[in-house]
């Protein structure tokens, strides 16, 4: 596959059960936080939540604890 392939290829959309599990949450919190506006920014689609990779991993960088 080359590179300018992949670079089209669209955003892996996530669940809420896959997100709970990556940051290690229960599901519960992704739902408190998101109606609070909190944490990742979600995609309603249909019935359903959906969290972008991309947005999932800025909201990590961007929440990340530089004190060491």
């Amino acid at each position: 596959m080359s590179s300018s392939a992949s670079a089209t290829e669209p955003d892996p959309l996530l669940s809420v059960d896959q997100v709970a599990r990556w940051l290690g949450k229960p599901k519960a919190t992704l739902y408190a936080w998101r109606s609070r506006g909190l944490g990742p920014r979600a995609i309603r689609v249909g019935n359903v939540l959906r969290y972008r990779r991309s947005e999932v991993e800025g909201w990590l960088d961007a929440n990340t604890d530089d004190r060491r």
